[in-house]
Parts: C-alpha cells; sequence; structure tokens
C-alpha cells in the first residue's frame, strides 16, 4: 500500500525532513522501519509545534498515516511489540553502517556508502522512541553522521578521504544538500539518493577525535549488503548473494551448566532474557545465523546461571 501524500512540509518540522524521506524510500521493502520512522516524526513534531494551523494540518495526515499502516501490518509482531520493533529497527540500522564501515575501510567512497552512513544515523534517532539511546548506539550515530559529511566533503573539494576512524574536525552538513534540494516541501516518492542533510548544522558536528571509536563486529548486523547496491558497482539489488558466515561455537560450558542453588531471576533478568531472544528473532530475518547464536546464547546463560 502505498503511503498517502502529506501536505507540504512545514518549515518547523525541517528537523524531521529526512526521517520522513527516510520512511518514503523504505515503506516497500521494509514497511516496519517506514513505520516506525514516521512515529519518531510525529513524535518529535508534536514537541516542535502542535499548535499553529499548518503544523495541525501536516501532522494529522501523518497520523493518518500510521493509523493506515498500523491497520495494514497489525498482525505484525514488530509492530504490536516495541521490543520486538526496537530489535528490529536497530538490526536494520547496524546493518546499514556496518556496509557503510566496510565501504570506507576498503577505500570504496561513492554517494550510497555516504548515504548509508547517514541513513543509519538518522535510524539511531527513530530508536529514541522505545526509550534513551545505549551509550553505543549514541556513539555510532554521531560517528556515522561525522564520516558521512567528512567523506562528503572530501569527493566535494577533490579530496581522498582517510578510511576509517581518525582524528577530523569542523566537518558540517550545513550546505551539503542544498545542492541536491529546491524545496523544503517533503517530494512524493522520492528516491533520489541523498549523501546528507541540511538539518544537521555546524554545531551538532563531533569534533572528537575517532581513533579509539569502538565500531560494531561484523556479528552484530546481518551479513547481507544493504537493499540499495553502490551505482558503480554494476550490480542490481535482485542479484545479490548472501554472504558466507562464520557460525560461532556453541559454548561448551551450557551444556553442563547447572543452576549453582536457588537461582532468583528478577523482572530485569527476564526482561533481558526476552530482548535477546527477541534481537535473536529480529537477525534471524536478515539471515544472520551468527547474530541469532550468540543471542540465544546470552539468553539461555542468564535463565541458567542468573548472570551474563
Amino acid at each position: 500500500m502505498a503511503a498517502m501524500a502529506l501536505p507540504p512540509l512545514p518549515p518547523q518540522f525541517k528537523s524531521i525532513q529526512h526521517h520522513l524521506r527516510t520512511a518514503q524510500e523504505l515503506d516497500k521493502r521494509e514497511p516496519v522501519v517506514a513505520y516506525y520512522c514516521r512515529l519518531y516524526a510525529m513524535q518529535t513534531g508534536m514537541k516542535i509545534d502542535s499548535k499553529t494551523p499548518e503544523c495541525r494540518k501536516f501532522l494529522s495526515k501523518l497520523m493518518d498515516q500510521l493509523e493506515a499502516m498500523k491497520k495494514q501490518f497489525g498482525d505484525n509482531e514488530a509492530i504490536t511489540q516495541e521490543i520486538v520493533g526496537s530489535a528490529h529497527v536497530e538490526n536494520y540500522a547496524l546493518k546499514m553502517f556496518l556496509y557503510a564501515d566496510n565501504e570506507d575501510r576498503a577505500g570504496q567512497f561513492h554517494k550510497n556508502m555516504i548515504k548509508s552512513f547517514y541513513t543509519a544515523s538518522l535510524l539511531i534517532d527513530v530508536l529514541t522512541v522505545f526509550g534513551e539511546l545505549t551509550e553505543e548506539n549514541a556513539q555510532h550515530r554521531k560517528y556515522a553522521r561525522w564520516k558521512a559529511a567528512y567523506i562528503h566533503n572530501c569527493l566535494k573539494n577533490g579530496e581522498t578521504p582517510q578510511p576509517g576512524p581518525i582524528g577530523i574536525e569542523g566537518e558540517s552538513f550545513a550546505d551539503a544538500e542544498r545542492e541536491d534540494e529546491g524545496s523544503s516541501s517533503l517530494p512524493s516518492g522520492t528516491t533520489q539518493p541523498t549523501s546528507s542533510s541540511s538539518t544537521y548544522e555546524a554545531n551538532n558536528t563531533p569534533t572528537s577525535n575517532y581513533t579509539g571509536i569502538h565500531i560494531p563486529p561484523g556479528a552484530h548486523a546481518p551479513a547481507n549488503t544493504p537493499a540499495e547496491v553502490p551505482h558503480n558497482t554494476g550490480v542490481t539489488s535482485n542479484t545479490i548473494q548472501p554472504s558466507p558466515q562464520n557460525i560461532p561455537l556453541v559454548d561448551p560450558s551450557l551444556y553442563n551448566a547447572q543452576s549453582e542453588g536457588e537461582v532468583r531471576l528478577t523482572p530485569e533478568d527476564f526482561a533481558r532474557a526476552q530482548k535477546y531472544c527477541k534481537y535473536a528473532g529480529s537477525a534471524l530475518q536478515y539471515e544472520d545465523v551468527s547474530t541469532a547464536v550468540q543471542n540465544l546464547q546470552k539468553a539461555l546463560k542468564l535463565l541458567i546461571t542468573g548472570r551474563e
């Protein structure tokens, strides 16, 4: 089902423009992620301005979109259960991040990679719908935005970017997308890749030295590349073959693990075990067996021993 058209985006909502565009781009291949992108935009828009007529009209139409999607996908656990939805969005964000990071470290700099970095940062924004970001995700968001700006500006200026984490200061998205955009309203059915966002202002740009930043290992993200394939490879998305996967060995200690006395599991323990299981289920949607096995082992160990 194609999302119903929205009115022109009020200037007050410029900061959510790219979250809504991401939702449009993901409507067909990742409707769950598209739903939560709109939910994030809705919640953020309500905080910005819910009183002026143009904002109220826009938010009302956006709410209609959300209600229609909720009705269409009402039997999807990722929509009805927040913990499943959170795992689904996080896995997709890390999928985009890992793809861009691998391209970056291989010295493959192109527009689709820049977009993947920035889209990952937008999807980590969306995770705030489910609560406060973990320190790790907050760090990934900052790094992804900085990397997208740095590589974009290097290519724009005819310079060769340095791959991987480095110490770079002062990069900004301020003018990056103004070259590609001629309107503040949200285009309908936009498909053109955007390398960055004019909503990301210079005073938000990280200036830290990133030589020691923690990059998630491959096991934390699905093995397949994103649905969008770099334009310079000449490969179409329907010809992508799954990457070989290294399946982790099952921890031998789990075979002989015994409860030490009476293990008293707290509600927090049960919630963590449930979260690991949901993460495993979400990983399997991306055929990421390695992440599924790791998370199931964590849940099993916690339930048997009371420890992680």
